[in-house]
Parts: structure tokens; C-alpha cells; sequence
């Protein structure tokens, strides 16, 4: 950083302390470290400081970013960093909407509606209850392939036609759709096994490596199903919110980047993800 920056210091030092007491990981903290000191330069550039940090100078420091062409990744990133130190200074307001540029439909993959029966019918022709089972869930319940490896019997509640996606202490549900449903009771007939869901010939817990090889024979990858799967419900008109939250996705920038025209309140999940996913 610059000398005229050392005033920041002390500041982003008892950031880093925090980040160290919140488990995160040195590399997540020496990233946040060296976006917070970019950040202040240009504040100091800007006769501020991150002291006396602003909503309006979030705002301008991420328009600076877009229009220096900065990639999708790096922004993201940034505005990660300063969502976080929002939350260690215990003031949420400043990041709270913080509009990000919408990227263009070619920056987000998702599959076109042909390309969607396509793949469905390519994976059912091939018969592996397994792999027909993986893309529905994937598909409809937007999973990363992390999450899809990690589940477990108990994850299902078929009675409330219900995914528990757990990872730490965080936890949301996401409804499933019939044919998600269907596909799962299927595949879960064809192996005995007591915990994991998805498992190898040998009976072991299936791996990402092992998804993403899978899915390469159909021209896809995990990323662009979660992508379908969010694009659909925004396109069904389903609160941003309500897609955040299915997604697992914390920041609403990111989901934002979904849309297309203004939004409604849609309130019967269940009634929206079957239509949105319903073949034809």
C-alpha cells in the first residue's frame, strides 16, 4: 500500500484477526487483505478513507472496477471481500443493494429449452438410474456437485417432497419436483446402501471428480445445470430472494445477474418448480 494508506491499517490488521477467529481459510484471508488495501488506495485517491466507509463509495468503487472491464470473477471477489468487512464492522446497510452490472446471457451458461429435453432424453436413453437421477437433481434443485456428492439418505424427505442441503451449521430445503423425485425413489430401489445416496460400482460415496466425467459424455457440467436451474425460476418470475435462498447463494448481486425484466412475488414453490422443470 501506499504511505498516505497507513492510516487504514490498524483497521484491516483487526479484520484479519476476525477472519482468523471465523476459521477462514489464510489464503480467503490474504485475498481479503490485499482487495480491502486496492480498495483503500483508490478511497484515498477519492480524499476518503476506509475508515469512514459509505454505501456510495462501495457503489462508485464498484463502478470503477466495471468500467476498468475488470472480469466477472474479480468483481465478485472485491465485492465479497467488502460484503465481509460490512459484516465485521457489524454495519450490513452498506453492502445491502449494491448493484452489480447485469452480464449478458452468454456470460452466464444455462441450457436453451432444446438443449434441456435433449440432454433428458439422451440420459433416460442411456438407462443408468444413477446418472438419469444426478441430472434431475442437479437440473432441479440447482445443488453444486459438492453438495449432490455429500448427500445422504436422511438429506430426502419424500413425504414432504423435500432436499436438506446441510454444510456446517448452515442448512436450507429445497422443494423437488415430481420428476425429481421419481428419478431419486428409482435409483435409491437399485442400492442398499444406508448413508450415502450416490455411490460407485464398489459402494463408495461418489465423487465430483467422478459427476463431472459424467456429464462430460453429454457436453454439460455441474456449474451449467445450477445455472439452468436458477435462470428458470427468475424466468418463472420467482422472487429474488426466494432464489437466492434455494440456491444457497448469500450475495443477491449474484442472483440479480438472472434477470431480465422486473420480478413478482410467486409464493407456491412447489407449484413453480414442477412447472418449471415440467417436460413436455
Amino acid at each position: 500500500m501506499r504511505n498516505n494508506s497507513i492510516e487504514a491499517i490498524p483497521l484491516i490488521h483487526d479484520f484479519c484477526h476476525w477472519l482468523k477467529e471465523q476459521k477462514k481459510s489464510p489464503n480467503t484471508i490474504t485475498t481479503y487483505k490485499r482487495d480491502l488495501e486496492r480498495f483503500q488506495e483508490w478511497l484515498q485517491e477519492k480524499k476518503s478513507d476506509i475508515n469512514h466507509l459509505t454505501k456510495d463509495d462501495i457503489q462508485a468503487y464498484i463502478s470503477f472496477l466495471e468500467q476498468k472491464q475488470k472480469s466477472v470473477a474479480t468483481i465478485d471477489k472485491t465485492a465479497g471481500a467488502i460484503r465481509t468487512f460490512a459484516k465485521f464492522l457489524e454495519k450490513p446497510d452498506l453492502i445491502f443493494g449494491i448493484k452489480l452490472e447485469p452480464v449478458t446471457k452468454e456470460d452466464i451458461e444455462v441450457l436453451s429449452s432444446d438443449q434441456y429435453e435433449l440432454l433428458l432424453t439422451q440420459v433416460k436413453d442411456d438407462g443408468n438410474l444413477r446418472d438419469i437421477a444426478i441430472v434431475y437433481l442437479l437440473l432441479h434443485t440447482g445443488l453444486r456437485v459438492s453438495e449432490l456428492c455429500s448427500l445422504n439418505r436422511s438429506s430426502v424427505n419424500f413425504f414432504k417432497n423435500e432436499l436438506i442441503v446441510e454444510k456446517g451449521e448452515e442448512r436450507r430445503t429445497i422443494p423437488l419436483s415430481n420428476d425429481a423425485k421419481t428419478r431419486l425413489e428409482d435409483y435409491l430401489k437399485s442400492h442398499s446402501s444406508k448413508e450415502a445416496i450416490f455411490i460407485t460400482k464398489l459402494g463408495e460415496r461418489i465423487t465430483e471428480r467422478t459427476v463431472q466425467y459424467m456429464l462430460k459424455k453429454y457436453n454439460v457440467n455441474p456449474n451449467k445445470l445450477r445455472h439452468t436451474f436458477c435462470q428458470r425460476l427468475v424466468d418463472s418470475r420467482v422472487d429474488l430472494d426466494v432464489v437466492s435462498r434455494l440456491a444457497g447463494i448469500k450475495d443477491l448481486n449474484v442472483i440479480k445477474r438472472y434477470v431480465k425484466s422486473s420480478q413478482i412475488k410467486e409464493n407456491s414453490l412447489g407449484e413453480i418448480i414442477n412447472n418449471s422443470f415440467m417436460e413436455h
